[in-house]
């Protein structure tokens, strides 16, 4: 509602500017307040056929068509300077009242059919070989360009355009860890839609172009929080299903500490998660905490395992929708004790087959590893020796902080691990609960901070917005979202719910890989220009 509130502002603003305006180039003020009409008028002020303006119908490809209009309309007022149009693209109403009060400003004609006259002009001269008019012509050109200013309008109508491609269209993302391996390999570049589950208008407006949330050189943070705009997203091309990819905005991303080579949430240092290396950075104050936005948490990765209205349940490893089996991903993945016989093993295929270094997680003696493989996988490394042991391994052993798991409450949902955990009900937009202290830790960050209330639990009852209540009606849809390396990925076992409003978009295309997240490694060829948009 804010964003549109914003957009009939920009355009009440711009038909007033016009209704001034219009008048000084001989149209009648009352067809700049007339919707469509004003702009079908500025069309023919500027040397465009009236039926020009139906371009602005179209998304995205408006937004240069208005800013070629914006241009165009000053210099039909003979304002032909760089900083004219740059003036002219971001202030339009504002420039054009200054050109509509000030007295000495005079409409000059259609800018775009008096150059394309001065250009014929010089082309006669210059083939009639006429000297000194082509020299006359040249010297009082109002319409010549520096060789510096074309470079720098070239370079930032590049930037300009590559900005909004990314903003609204696809997104370049890389995978930088193998959570969703062997769907998703350490090292694949992907191109992201965003057009999929729905285009969302970016919240923060203020931003160094082509930069996501962090300015390498500087080591600082590559936007400003404010100006704003509220949350948005147009219609999507397809609904989220049920073990669909799904890239997003990390949930706990808002605080957090930035490492070289992680980031890691303020909840993670809570909760201690944070190996104590980092720990001691953090408490000794040493590391500032960055706070963002929702549009500039991290870029995560996983699959939507549920949607909205969904109960999941995980009973020995195996996932339940609604009290039945889930469909696994084809390259599911588990953490397996392999022991290898005392004669050396080649582990050189290991990287072709998908495992990577990151994928060895522990070694236990000289021959004995632990090390996350799917079945296909499994079964090649078993191919190397009949020796070689594989068991299953209890990640329980591995990880006994009982309050690492969401909902992060032992008391009250005690036992819960990654390969047993649950049942949790996955909000649906609409749909109403009863809330109590023994369950509201499940919902309390979708409350108190995904759709903004006020939340206290006060001798053993909840209030939510200063008012006493035992349920709760949620304003979003939200999903469950796993990586196909179930032993080796922080997802929403540890972090909870992903809201609506954090999607950004659907992973479509492998446009490049390399092995193991570096091209010193080698290119993994057979994974260029591979569809991902329906990962089984």
């Amino acid at each position: 509602m804010g964003f549109f509130l914003f957009l009939l502002i920009s355009y009440i603003l711009l038909s007033i500017s016009l209704f001034f305006l219009f008048p000084k180039a001989g149209v009648d003020g009352w067809k700049g307040l007339v919707p469509g009409l004003n702009f079908v008028e500025w069309c023919k002020l500027i040397g465009r056929k009236g039926t020009y303006a139906a371009w602005l119908l179209f998304p995205i490809v408006n937004i240069f068509i208005y800013a070629g209009m914006a241009i165009d309309m000053v210099r039909s007022f003979r304002h032909y300077g760089f900083l004219d149009s740059v003036l002219a693209v971001l202030f339009a109403p504002f420039y054009f009242f200054f050109l509509a009060f000030k007295p000495e400003e005079q409409y000059d004609g259609p800018t775009l059919v008096k150059e394309a006259e001065y250009k014929q002009q010089l082309l006669e001269a210059q083939e009639e070989n006429q000297t000194r008019k082509l020299k006359k012509l040249q010297s009082s050109n109002p319409y010549h360009k520096s060789q510096v200013r074309e470079w720098a309008e070239a370079v930032i109508f590049a930037v300009f355009a590559a900005a909004f491609i990314r903003m609204f269209l696809i997104e370049a993302y890389v995978i930088p860890t193998s959570s969703m391996e062997g769907s998703l390999l350490v090292g694949d570049f992907l191109f992201v839609s965003k057009a999929h589950y729905g285009i969302r208008t970016p919240e923060t407006i203020a931003m160094i172009p082509l930069l996501h949330n962090r300015a390498p050189v500087i080591d600082a943070e590559s936007y400003l929080k404010k100006p704003k705009l509220p949350y948005y997203r147009l219609p999507a091309l397809e609904s989220i299903d049920r073990n669909d990819p799904i890239v997003f905005n990390y949930p706990e991303g808002d605080s957090v500490y930035i490492f070289p080579g992680r980031t890691w949430s303020i909840h993670d240092y809570n909760r201690g998660a944070i190996p104590p290396q980092y720990a001691r950075q953090i408490k000794s104050g040493n590391k500032k905490l960055v706070v963002r936005p929702m549009d500039k948490k991290d870029h995560y990765i996983k699959r939507a395992i549920a949607v909205g209205g969904d109960s999941l349940e995980i009973r020995d490893r195996q996932v339940y929708i609604n009290g039945q089996p889930a469909d696994n991903p084809e390259h599911l993945q588990y953490m397996y004790q392999v022991t290898f016989p005392n004669t050396a093993i080649n582990t050189r295929p290991f990287s072709d087959w998908g495992i990577s270094t990151e994928d060895i997680i522990a070694q236990q003696g000289n021959t004995t590893f632990i090390i996350v493989l799917s079945n296909e996988q499994k079964a090649k490394i078993q191919d190397l020796d009949e020796g070689i042991t594989m068991e299953p391994m209890n990640i329980g052993e591995l990880d006994t902080n009982p309050e690492k798991l969401f909902p992060h409450d032992p008391k009250n949902f005690p036992g819960w691990t990654v390969d047993n955990y649950g049942p949790v009900y996955v909000p649906e937009k609409g749909a109403t609960i009863k809330v109590s202290p023994e369950n509201i830790s499940l919902y309390k960050r979708i409350i108190g901070v995904y759709e903004g209330n006020e939340l206290a639990v006060r001798d053993g009852k909840i209030f939510i917005n200063g008012e006493e209540t035992d349920e709760y009606t949620f304003k979003m849809n939200y999903y469950w979202a796993m990586g196909d390396n179930r032993h080796n990925s922080e997802d929403s076992r540890v972090w909870g719910f992903v809201p609506e409003d954090h999607i950004v978009g659907k992973p479509i295309i492998i446009w490049f890989s390399t092995k193991e997240g570096s091209i010193g490694n080698g290119i993994n060829w057979s994974r260029l220009f591979k569809y991902v948009g329906n990962l089984k």
